[in-house]
C-alpha cells in the first residue's frame, strides 16, 4: 500500500482527492492549517490520517514526510483575491516555503512530487491556443508565484525522485468542502439563491474544469511511468469558454432544473479583471490518453443538486463557502 502525503488535503480539490484515494488504495495524509475545518473528511477510515499543520513549518513537514511515497502539492493561498489580502503571508506560503518541502521530500524518500501549478500563468494571451510552451505572462503575484515554483521543483529531480507539474484549469463542481468564490460556482449559487446572475465584463475567456475531472488527472500522474511524466508539465482544461456564455449555460440548467425560478435574469456589469485565455489540453490526451468525463454542465447540475437538497445551507452568507471571507473572519491575514 503506498503512502501519499496530500498536502491543502483539507481543502476544496483535497477533500474529493483524499476519498478518492483511499478507494484506490492508498494511505493517505493529509497535512493542512484546517483554516475551512476538516470534518468532511473520511476520519473513520483507518487509512487515513490528517496533520494539521503548516508547510512553513519544516519539522513537522519533515515528520509528516516519513514514510511518504508520494506527495501530492495542492497547499496554497488560494485565489488572487486570497493572496491580495496578505501579501508577505501570502508569499511565504506559496512561494518560499516550496523549495524547502521539495528539498524535504526528496531527503525524506518521497519517489514522486505532483505539483499543481495553475492555467492562469498564462495570464491574457490572443493565441487560439495557449500550449505548454506559451511564454507565461502572470497578470497577479499569485499566479507569478505559480510559474516561479515549477523550476524549482525541476532544479532537484532525479531519476529516484520524479518531479510532475500540471496546470489546471478554474476548477468548478460540487465537493465535500464546497468553495463558492470561483466563477461557475458563484454563477450557479447566484442563479439559484438570487434568481439573478451578474456578469463582470463577460468576453473574457476561461478554461474551467470539473473537479472530479482534476482529481482522476492527480492520480494519473501519480502512476503514469516517470520516463512519461517526469520532468514533463501538462495543461489541464478542456472547456474554453466566455465568462458570458458560462452565465447563459447556468441560466439553462438552472431554469431546466428549477422552472419555478424562471426567468433568471443575467445583469452585465464591467470588470477590471482582464485575465483571457483559450488553453490546449491536447498534450495529457495524447502522452497519457487523459480525456475528461465531465462537464461544465456536469459541475452546474451537481452544484445545483446540492443547493437544492439543502445541502449547502446559508449558500450568500455563511463565510465557510468563501476562502477570502474566511481567512478575514479568522484574522488570517
Amino acid at each position: 500500500m503506498k503512502h501519499v502525503l496530500v498536502t491543502g488535503g483539507a481543502g476544496y480539490i483535497g477533500s474529493l482527492l483524499c476519498p478518492q484515494l483511499l478507494r484506490s488504495a492508498y494511505k493517505v495524509t493529509a497535512f493542512d492549517t484546517c483554516y475551512f475545518g476538516s470534518d468532511f473528511l473520511p476520519h473513520d477510515n483507518p487509512n487515513f490520517a490528517l496533520i494539521e499543520g503548516d508547510i512553513r513549518d519544516l519539522a513537522a513537514l519533515r515528520s509528516a514526510l516519513k514514510g511518504v511515497d508520494i506527495v501530492v502539492n495542492l497547499a496554497c493561498i488560494s485565489n488572487d483575491a486570497s493572496f491580495e489580502l496578505n501579501e508577505e503571508l501570502s508569499t511565504s506560503i506559496n512561494l518560499d516555503a516550496f523549495e524547502p518541502m521539495v528539498v524535504a521530500a526528496k531527503e525524506a524518500g518521497v519517489r514522486r512530487f505532483v505539483y499543481a501549478s495553475s492555467s492562469s500563468v498564462y495570464g491574457v494571451s490572443d493565441q487560439p491556443d495557449v500550449t505548454e510552451e506559451h511564454p507565461l505572462l502572470p497578470l497577479t503575484l499569485y499566479n507569478k508565484f505559480k510559474g516561479m515554483c515549477e523550476p524549482l521543483l525541476q532544479k532537484h529531480t532525479s531519476d529516484d525522485f520524479v518531479g510532475v507539474i500540471f496546470r489546471p484549469a478554474t476548477v468548478c463542481g460540487p465537493a465535500p468542502r464546497i468553495r463558492l468564490d470561483l466563477s461557475v460556482n458563484i454563477l450557479t449559487n447566484h442563479a439559484y439563491t438570487n434568481g439573478k446572475i451578474t456578469v463582470f465584463g463577460g468576453d473574457q475567456m476561461r478554461p474551467n474544469l470539473h473537479i472530479q475531472d482534476y482529481c482522476d488527472a492527480v492520480e494519473l500522474l501519480m502512476t503514469a511511468p516517470k520516463e512519461t511524466v517526469g520532468d514533463e508539465i501538462f495543461n489541464v482544461g478542456f472547456q474554453n469558454m466566455s465568462i458570458a456564455d458560462l452565465a447563459l449555460l447556468v441560466k439553462k440548467v438552472m431554469e431546466e432544473m428549477f422552472p419555478d425560478k424562471a426567468p433568471i435574469d443575467i445583469v452585465t456589469t464591467p470588470s477590471d479583471d482582464n485575465r483571457s485565455y483559450h488553453i490546449n489540453s491536447d498534450k495529457i490526451t495524447r502522452v497519457l490518453d487523459f480525456r475528461p468525463k465531465h462537464s461544465i454542465e456536469d459541475a452546474i447540475r451537481g452544484l445545483a443538486a446540492e443547493l437544492g437538497a439543502g445541502r449547502v445551507p446559508d449558500s450568500m452568507t455563511d463565510n465557510r463557502y468563501y476562502n477570502v471571507r474566511t481567512l478575514k473572519e479568522k484574522k488570517i491575514t
